[in-house]
């Protein structure tokens, strides 16, 4: 008996131009020829494996290559009908039809109601072809059906997934203000100590470690936004090797001493264009990934290289065409990965790690960051063999941008006019009002919209400048910008939030500007006193 070939599959037309895979229980072998002969005539290409004895049934059907059953009903070693159940128990999706000399009207009833397909006797084989034809059909259609259902199974998985996202976006978006509330407080704070503290204060490096973590904190619900598309990222040109050297210490307190880090950078000048805090959380983490592939300790080395890319990445979102790249490699000697969890890797809320010990959203990030930018990622791995990832950034030639110093200097920021100050966060408006009135500002203050149409009725005259919260209760700072502009047209607008749909708020009206929360005393000041130096126009309105 020759093994059929196991690359075949089922019939998809009626032409039955596939091979057909048939496993024929019969120890006729003149019965068995004309059976193979009538279904080739009837246009079926088949491949027909006879077997004789129970064993040599079993072992068939457990090899699995099977497409279709036909069998005699009266075989040695098999009772009346044992080799359906057989055949049911192994290969139950499998067509089984008896092709008997002995079959009686009730038998074949009994038969088919216990689940044999169809009854052929001997005497009739011209129904055998017609018969086979049938069955095929309606196997098919029911490969057809489980397909369907195996594909809106996975259409109501990425639905759900989606939804997922969704209510990420909605909790990024909601957390963001009062996230930024209190990081304006934080970090705010931190500063003014830092302003008051001599240099060789013995507090001074806590309180810089206090404002780090701060910024961090804002990095982070920076990308959070950035990742669920609540805010765009601040893309510029810089250079990956500099970025890589910069945050080199901090990855080897992450990654601990029993894994050695490598750092292997081209000294060729790569340059691309992306947001600095993204390429550093997209080296964190692939690094936090490669860390705890190793639980044991091992080998992590960090790689770049510019690259003439001539294939398409096997993870992108859009093609990528070919050229110039920049190629950051990340590779360790962990455990690595089996060809079925490669395929799910990027995908958001998949971990192998235990529940609570992995959110699902590193690598996911990582893609989300990398192909906004229009690069690609391959990955290599092997169980027990560790892994590779290589990002590929697009390169560019432009000049490398400053970064933007938020520690902006307090030259030329003091001034004697008399603000507007509303803010329903406490702790926020008197942060504002006791710096402002530090740099000799006048402040009149108000905890809403309502109450600053109140206070500013007396002070209207002086009044210079309206720095306002945007989303409070009761009255937007918006609305009350409109308001105070039909009583004052000259009258500056200076817009704070921690929302970042508010972006863009004041646009095109020289008089108005937007400061994204949370911020800086010193960045305050720079924007109050660069918009108070600004000269009225007839152009001043509220967007």
């Amino acid at each position: 008996m020759n093994p059929l070939p196991k690359a075949a599959v089922l019939p998809t037309d009626l032409a039955m131009t596939t091979l057909l895979r048939v496993l024929h229980l019969e120890t006729n072998p003149q019965v068995a020829g004309r059976i193979e002969a009538l279904l080739t005539e009837g246009g079926m290409s088949c491949a027909i494996r006879r077997v004789e004895t129970r064993h040599a049934f079993t072992s068939v059907l457990k090899e699995g290559q099977v497409d279709l059953i036909l069998a005699e009903f009266s075989v040695p070693e098999f009772d009346g009908g044992g080799a359906l159940e057989l055949a049911q128990e192994l290969v139950p999706d499998v067509p089984f039809i008896f092709v008997a000399s002995a079959l009686t009207e009730t038998l074949c009833i009994e038969q088919m109601q216990r689940g044999a397909t169809d009854c052929i006797p001997k005497g009739g084989l011209g129904r055998l072809v017609p018969s086979v034809r049938r069955v095929l059909r309606e196997l098919q259609a029911r490969v057809a059906r489980k397909q369907a259902e195996e594909a809106l199974l996975q259409t109501e998985q990425q639905l759900r997934q989606l939804q997922k996202l969704e209510a990420v976006g909605r909790l990024a978006g909601g957390l963001a203000h009062d996230f930024n509330n209190l990081l304006t407080v934080i970090m705010g704070h931190s500063q003014v100590l830092l302003g008051e503290m001599s240099q060789d204060h013995p507090l001074r490096s806590r309180v810089k470690e206090m404002q780090k973590a701060g910024d961090r904190a804002r990095v982070l619900i920076r990308q959070l936004l950035t990742f669920s598309r609540k805010q765009p990222s601040g893309a510029k040109v810089l250079s990956l090797n500099a970025t890589l050297s910069n945050v080199e210490t901090m990855l080897r307190r992450l990654i601990g001493a029993d894994i050695q880090l490598t750092l292997r950078l081209s000294v060729d000048d790569l340059r691309i264009k992306a947001d600095p805090a993204f390429v550093e959380q997209i080296v964190m983490n692939l690094v936090v990934n490669a860390r705890d592939a190793m639980p044991t300790g091992g080998k992590l080395m960090i790689e770049t290289a510019s690259a003439d890319l001539d294939h398409q990445p096997r993870y992108h979102a859009n093609p990528i065409p070919p050229g110039e790249y920049v190629k950051l490699s990340v590779s360790d000697t962990g455990c690595g990965m089996s060809p079925e969890v490669q395929e799910h890797i990027f995908k958001p809320f998949f971990t192998t790690k235990e529940e609570g010990k992995g959110t699902g959203l590193g690598l996911s990030t990582v893609f989300g960051m990398v192909t906004e930018g229009g690069g690609g990622l391959d990955v290599i791995s092997e169980s027990g063999r560790g892994t590779r990832f290589d990002v590929y950034f697009p390169r560019v030639a432009s000049e490398i941008e400053a970064l933007t110093d938020e520690n902006v200097s307090l030259q030329s920021v003091e001034g004697h006019e008399t603000i507007l100050l509303v803010e329903d966060e406490e702790d926020v408006r008197i942060l504002i009002r006791d710096e402002l009135r530090k740099l000799g500002y006048r402040i009149v203050e108000a905890r809403n919209g309502i109450e600053a149409c109140l206070v500013a009725t007396p002070h209207i005259g002086k009044l210079k400048l309206l720095l306002t919260d945007i989303v409070m209760p009761g009255m937007s700072g918006t609305e009350l910008a409109r308001h105070l502009r039909v009583i004052k047209p000259e009258l500056k607008l200076l817009f704070i939030s921690g929302y970042t749909d508010d972006v863009g708020i004041g646009a095109g009206d020289p008089g108005s500007a937007y400061l994204q929360k949370p911020f800086t005393p010193e960045a305050l000041a720079s924007s109050v006193r660069e918009l108070l130096n600004v000269k009225p126009t007839n152009q001043m309105r509220v967007s």
